[in-house]
């Protein structure tokens, strides 16, 4: 039997065992433009309840089991973080009130977790971690009916999901192109044998990263800037001198010097030395106040191939300024009275969209969107911090409605509505069709009416090589979308370039308005000579409109009305 430290463990082994394997989780994502946050959504959601878990003592599994399903509610991320949570929630309802379960009562309460995540997805798509899920469900029952062992039970579970994600990409075509089986049903796999060490042998995986080659005992180090990095960066803890000085030195064949000496010296003049030679480069690292005498002892051996000087006193203080800043905006808002009829939360990121959707009228801006989704707690909290009897949430990216969606039966004291918003000009749009004379009701149909009649363009670049829609995409491409669906690929990484042709491919007899907004990797100029590009091939009736938007990810992002 299963009892409540049992589980305990096995939730943040499978905490644990996604974390380590999550960046591989992130790279399953079929599409190749920087948004694999699959990986990143599941171990930060599973994370949240090993975090609660460990504050608890039970030894009731019923009760283990809703405190780990509370802190996944809150803490569920994008949809796959979402699914998650459901599972686990119908999970706690299937075990409620048992102080120790057995393999059929294992198996039967995730079956009420499948049936919870199929229900929350207006259309479910087989092939996805729903269909890894139920097939691990349906195993585990049929295990259950021939022996009610737990561990039997949960090694059949993770046999069935194991078998169902294998067959992922024949289910859902997009799969079998990339050649890549579900991200989803993946993270799920690593977190269901996570518990089975548990269950198994009582063994809590570590959530250190898996060894990579390079890495295993035994193999020597060679002088790569990484390896001297880290270890400089062992020493960097106390600024006792104001210069990091690092550099390079060719060494000169004819010099018989030892470098050992070049240490010695640099030690009586600084600290944090490093000195890492071999046959023909000598690489250092010291902190100092006398740059320029490190560099002069340095020429002795050879000649200088770079040089690289930081003022670590005013990086600290920058450092420090600009964490100061960070804990201010990441700071859960204050919750306010509901004393106003209507009230709004939108999620975006870049300081130019947040301050443009403050300005518009939303109360809270959650920061947030493409491999950055906000947990359920963030969102909720927004909400909370809105002084409104209605809040309206414009989620703004489609893989935060579902999280946006859970804050829905959690807050009680005020009214809720997700408008399901799937771009930044979608949100931006609704929010301008908003009428406050208008009723509530009247409002949401009209705002999506409003979101729905925008196009949206975006440039980015690949993250990978990839092959979509039978095209080869190379890793830096730069990628131009349209309602996110792939419409051009450029070898050149001429991003204005990309955004004036995606542009002008988005333009019809129709068109009123173009709003283009730039990201944080543009310049004022190039998001210049993009609004100039466009200006030039489109009708002269058409309003253009500039916006900063200091956006990640995205070097443009355009609407079109």
């Amino acid at each position: 039997m299963i009892n409540g430290i049992d589980l305990k463990n096995a939730i943040i082994s499978g905490a644990n065992n996604i974390i380590r394997y999550k960046t591989s989780v992130d790279e399953l994502n079929i599409f190749p433009v920087p948004d694999g946050d699959t990986g990143t959504n599941m171990s930060m959601t599973m994370g949240s309840a090993a975090a609660e878990l460990a504050k608890t003592t039970s030894s009731s599994a019923g009760e283990v089991a809703k405190i780990a399903s509370g802190a996944l509610l809150r803490g569920a991320r994008g949809n796959s973080g979402v699914i998650l949570s459901l599972l686990f929630r119908g999970f706690a309802k299937g075990v409620e009130g048992m102080e120790e379960v057995g393999g059929s009562d294992l198996a039967s309460a995730l079956g009420v977790g499948v049936e919870a995540a199929y229900k929350a997805v207006m259309k479910p798509t087989e092939g996805t971690i729903l269909t890894v899920s139920r097939i691990a469900c349906e195993a585990g029952k049929a295990a259950a009916l021939d022996d009610d062992d737990p561990v039997a039970v949960w090694e059949a579970i993770c046999r069935g999901a194991q078998e169902a994600l294998a067959k992922t990409p024949e289910l859902l075509p997009v799969l079998k192109r990339a050649g890549v089986v579900d991200a989803g049903g993946k993270g799920l796999c690593h977190i269901f044998d996570g518990m089975l060490s548990v269950f198994r042998d009582h063994t809590v995986i570590s959530n250190e990263m898996p060894e990579a080659e390079g890495d295993q005992p035994g193999k020597s180090r060679t002088l790569d800037s990484d390896f001297f990095r880290n270890a400089a960066a062992e020493f960097d803890e106390v600024i006792n001198f104001t210069y990091c000085t690092e550099f390079i030195i060719g060494r000169n064949s004819e010099c018989a010097k030892d470098p050992q000496d070049l240490r010695t010296y640099l030690e009586s003049m600084g600290d944090c030395v490093l000195v890492v030679d071999d046959d023909e480069i000598i690489k250092v690292h010291v902190h100092t106040e006398d740059p320029g005498n490190a560099l002069e002892a340095g020429l002795a051996y050879g000649q200088l191939l770079t040089v690289k000087i930081d003022n670590m006193k005013e990086q600290h203080r920058k450092n420090a300024e600009e964490n100061e800043a960070a804990k201010a905006r990441s700071a859960a808002p204050e919750p306010a009275e509901p004393v106003e009829e209507v009230g709004f939360v939108a999620v975006a990121a870049g300081e130019g969209l947040q301050t443009l959707f403050s300005d518009l009228g939303c109360a809270q801006v959650v920061s947030g969107g493409q491999t950055m989704n906000p947990s359920t707690e963030e969102l909720m909290a927004a909400v909370l911090a809105t002084p409104a009897k209605t809040v309206i949430i414009l989620p703004n990216n489609k893989n935060i409605i579902l999280a946006a969606e859970q804050t829905i039966p959690l807050i009680q004291d005020r009214k809720v509505i997700v408008l399901p918003t799937r771009t930044i000009p979608q949100g931006l749009s609704a929010l301008l069709a908003y009428n406050p004379d208008g009723s509530v009701e009247v409002n949401t149909v009209g705002m999506m009416e409003a979101a729905s009649g925008v196009e949206t363009g975006t440039v980015t670049f690949a993250a990978r090589d990839s092959e979509f829609g039978g095209k080869r995409i190379h890793e830096g491409d730069t990628l131009g979308l349209v309602n996110g669906k792939l419409s051009l690929i450029e070898k050149s990484k001429d991003v204005v370039h990309a955004c004036s042709k995606l542009t002008r491919s988005m333009v019809g007899r129709g068109t009123s308005f173009i709003t283009l907004i730039y990201g944080a990797d543009v310049t004022d100029e190039m998001a210049n000579d993009a609004y100039n590009r466009i200006k030039a091939k489109v009708s002269g009736d058409i309003e253009i409109t500039l916006v900063n938007g200091g956006q990640p990810v995205y070097y443009f992002v355009v609407s079109v009305e």
